[in-house]
Parts: C-alpha cells; sequence; structure tokens
C-alpha cells in the first residue's frame, strides 16, 4: 500500500483520520481487460482498502467478482481473474465514507435493464443523492443496496430516452455533488465528471485501446499511455464497432463551470508519483513545504517528516530553510489495519504499532515535525509524545495544510466539526500546548494555492475546491441543508 499519513496511524482507536474516498479503473477492446483492471486498481489502492470488485463482458454474459479485502489478496489469483473474461471491464476499489461495510455495496453494481445490461461504479459523493433515494422509494422502487450509486441505476431505468448513453447523462445531470464515473454495457466504455470537477479522472490509452481511471499512476502500473483529463462536466463515450474498431465521443455540458478540483488530491489524497490536473502532486508537496519554511521558520536541528504523507513536504522545508532532514520516524511497513484487537488493554501500544522513534537521529535535537494535516489532534498528541521519549530538546509542529474547520461531503470520510482541532482550541497556541509542541504552525490558504497552482486564492471565484480549510462549498446541499437534513435510513451509505 501507499503513503499512510500520521493521522491514520491510531484510526483502528480512535478514528483521528480523514479517510481515503475510492478509487475506478476501466478499459475497453483488450484481451487482458480483467488483469489490466485487477493492476490498475492495485495502484489506486490507497484510494479505498475494504474491498474492490470488477465486472467484465464476456460477449454472451456479464461476468463479477467482488471482494471484501485488498486488491492484491484476491485479484492475483488466477482462478478469480479466469471467471471474469472479456474485453471490457471497470472496476472499483472501496472506503465507504459512512454507513455498514457489506459485500452487497461492492462495486460496480450491475442492473438488467430495459435497455440492457449496465455497471457503474463510481468516486466521490452525491450532496443530493439522499434527497433523490427517498424520491424513488416513495414510488415503490426497492434498493438491493446502500449505496447512493444505485439511485443512479434508478435514474437510468426511469429515464424515457431510447439508448443507454442518453439514458445515462439525463441521469448524472440529476446527480449533484463531486463524483467521477466510470460505466460500461456490452459494447460501450462511458466516463463522466462532476460539472464542478471536484474529482479526478483521467483518459489513457493502451495498445490503442482507451483506458478510464482516478489516478495517471494506475496508468503507469500497466505501461499505458496518458491522453488527458476528462474535463469538468464531460461525457466520454468509446464503443466498440461491428468492424471491432472503436469510436469515441465526447459530449460536453451546454453551460460549463469553472474546474475546482479538490486540494485535498494534493495535501493526500492522490499517489505523490500521480499527476492530477496536470501538476505533479510529489512537486505541489515539496512545495508546500517550501512555502511552509518561509511562512513559519523555526530554529532547529533537524526536519523530520511524519511518514509517509509528510516526506514530501518536509524535505521541500529542509531545502529551504537549510535545516538537514532526517529520517526521525521509521515506519513498519508490515502491520496491517487487522493486525490486532482495538481492544482497551493495548490502546497504549497506540502509534508504536505503526510508527517508531529513529533515536539516533532525535536525541538532543531541537526537532522541527512536518506533516500533510491534522485532524482531531489525537495522534498528533502521541507522535511528539515520542519524539520527546526519544529525547529530542524541543519539538516544533509545522503542518503543510491549513487548518481544517469544517465537514466534507463529497467522498471524504471528516470527523464532525465539533471533533476537529481547530474548532475545539481558541488559538494555534493552545492547539500547541494539547499537543504537546513547542510550537505549532499551519500552511496558509495563499501559502496551499501557491504551492500547487502557483498564485494565490481568489476569493471571487477559487481555484480549487477548499471547502474545509475555507467554509467555501462548492455546490448546494441539499441532503444537509434541505428537506432531508437529518433524515435517517437503515441502508443509507455513500457510494464512495
Amino acid at each position: 500500500m501507499t503513503h499512510l499519513r500520521s493521522e491514520e496511524i491510531n484510526d483502528e482507536f480512535d478514528g483521528d483520520t480523514l479517510h481515503e474516498e475510492c478509487g475506478v479503473f476501466g478499459i475497453l477492446g483488450h484481451q487482458d481487460a480483467a488483469t489490466l483492471t485487477a493492476l490498475g486498481l492495485h495502484a489506486l489502492q490507497h484510494r479505498g482498502q475494504e474491498a474492490a470488485g470488477i465486472v467484465t463482458f464476456d460477449g454472451r454474459q456479464f461476468r463479477t467478482e467482488k471482494r471484501m479485502g485488498l486488491v492484491g489478496d484476491h485479484y492475483t489469483d488466477p482462478a478469480i481473474l479466469a471467471k471474469l473474461p472479456g474485453s471490457i471491464a471497470i472496476g472499483h476499489t472501496r472506503y465507504s465514507t459512512t454507513g455498514e461495510v457489506a459485500l452487497r455495496n461492492v462495486q460496480p453494481l450491475f442492473a438488467e435493464l430495459e435497455v440492457g445490461g449496465i455497471a457503474i461504479a463510481h468516486n466521490g459523493n452525491f450532496t443530493n443523492g439522499l434527497t433523490l433515494r427517498r424520491q424513488i422509494i416513495a414510488t415503490g422502487a426497492i434498493c438491493q443496496s446502500t449505496s447512493d450509486t444505485e439511485v443512479v441505476l434508478h435514474l437510468i431505468a426511469r429515464s424515457r430516452h431510447s439508448s443507454t448513453v442518453d439514458r445515462f447523462i439525463d441521469a448524472i445531470r440529476q446527480m449533484e455533488g463531486g463524483y467521477s464515473m466510470l460505466a460500461m454495457t456490452r459494447t460501450k466504455l462511458i466516463a463522466a465528471r462532476d460539472p464542478t470537477g471536484i474529482r479526478p479522472l483521467v483518459m489513457g490509452e493502451l495498445d490503442g485501446k482507451p483506458i478510464f481511471c482516478s489516478e495517471t499512476c494506475a496508468l503507469d502500473i500497466i505501461g499505458a499511455k496518458y491522453v488527458r483529463d476528462v474535463e469538468n462536466g464531460e461525457v466520454i463515450i468509446c464503443e466498440t464497432q461491428p468492424d471491432g474498431s472503436i469510436s469515441i465521443d465526447a459530449r460536453k455540458p451546454a453551460n460549463p463551470q469553472p474546474e475546482r478540483l479538490c486540494l485535498f488530491e494534493y495535501v493526500y489524497f492522490a499517489r505523490p508519483d500521480s499527476v492530477v490536473g496536470g501538476r505533479s502532486v510529489y512537486v505541489a508537496r515539496k512545495n508546500m513545504g517550501i512555502n511552509l519554511a518561509k511562512e513559519s521558520p523555526v530554529e532547529g536541528d533537524v526536519v523530520v517528516p511524519v511518514p509517509d504523507g509528510g516526506t514530501p513536504a518536509a524535505l521541500g522545508y529542509a531545502q529551504q530553510s537549510g535545516i538537514p532532514f532526517e529520517y526521525g520516524i521509521i515506519r513498519n511497513h508490515y502491520v496491517g489495519r487487522t493486525f490486532i484487537e482495538p481492544t482497551q488493554q493495548i490502546r497504549a501500544f497506540g502509534v508504536k504499532l505503526k510508527h517508531s522513534a529513529n533515536r539516533a537521529m532525535i536525541e538532543g535535537k531541537r526537532v522541527v515535525l512536518v506533516d500533510d494535516s491534522i485532524v482531531r489532534g489525537t495522534t498528533s498528541l502521541k507522535i511528539v509524545q515520542m519524539i520527546r521519549d526519544a529525547g529530542a530538546t524541543e519539538v516544533h509542529v509545522r503542518v503543510a495544510s491549513p487548518m481544517i474547520f469544517y465537514p466534507d461531503f463529497y467522498g471524504i470520510d471528516t470527523p464532525n466539526a465539533d471533533k476537529l482541532l481547530a474548532n475545539q482550541y481558541a488559538d494555534v497556541k493552545a492547539m500547541a500546548k494539547y499537543i504537546g509542541a513547542d510550537s505549532l504552525e499551519f500552511l496558509t490558504i495563499d501559502g496551499l494555492y501557491r504551492a500547487v497552482g502557483g498564485e494565490n486564492r481568489n476569493p471571487a471565484r477559487p481555484q480549487f475546491t477548499d471547502h474545509y480549510f475555507t467554509g467555501d462549498y462548492p455546490t448546494r446541499l441539499l441532503d444537509k441543508n434541505g428537506e432531508t437534513a437529518g433524515l435517517k435510513l437503515s441502508v443509507l451509505a455513500t457510494g464512495g
């Protein structure tokens, strides 16, 4: 698996984390479609570790394999891949942002409709999914899963358009929020991105065959070529023709909106070797550290990252400040998420299950500890104490993103606002005292914008989605603020 941020170190024990979203991958016209999809999902594993699913079509029928757990635990088995013949496939690796973890929720979801079979997978969250679910249930619909992805299937089934593509477009035009979606029929692979472009989606090519996936790292793992990003609000239809060729039709909204990519893709979610929105994630994170050193300098003897999320920023901080970079914390890569039951008896182990201090680099030194973000702060407290126990004379915490004040509704699993560290204390000094640091500073919102996009934030028209820092939500929040606010359904969960 890829980077594991500091706030996730102890998430089994106290939920101090921003969880990943989900990852999607699809390919059309390749004889090794299922194998390539499994490899692509493996590269996207960091976006969701709860479950994975793949759907293929073999020329006669759709084939589905869904498994709880990691991609590598199941889809490296030749026997499982043999159950997925066909030259078209879509796959999904999942983290549910709310509700139950169950096999029935694992995507892609499949349905037989009047116009034929269709499978759908998406990354993100619909902010009006609950509202639409209530409406379709009230008219007699039966929901088999607890995923809001199923709402899209119902809307496709109910559409009055004749073609599958027009029905699909009709359905997603009714959805609000942030999402990247893939759909497949017997002959088509369809990709769609939300009108604001909150969630990423890229198009690639392998042996002349089209591919869509959440990040470019999934193209790299199979040796595919990056073609371009799917534009916000765009729907791309790839279809196998009778002569074996593949047609590609791109449909764009009549009134396009400015794109606002999620800043947390750069801060944390995307893999550092990915290119998101034409920008290197690694370079952006290193720039965050450089800007952090400019904004919040401090005297120190060593710059230490909280691995793995804080490493690029720590390199940037060290480069700009001239303070040596050292691995003062060593991560144990062989401890799984279910290594040990989170009983009260072993809670004291906490951070040490996955990280340990490198005393030789810390003892007797003033440590500048760099992390990518802080959510609740409970894990930061334990990390700082671990550094002090290893003999640090001072611990100065520097965070390569702004303070998080607001919850997310576009696919990031955030704690309630009152649980966020920034909302629990009057100022940064009080926060520093809570986590036990000699000082604590965060990157400013303009410092983050410059690191990613090269210019300050435009308050009149923000270039990125940044509501968790600013409260400026890019879409309306119908389920939260509308008449369905507070409504509980026994089968409600987001689709990832």
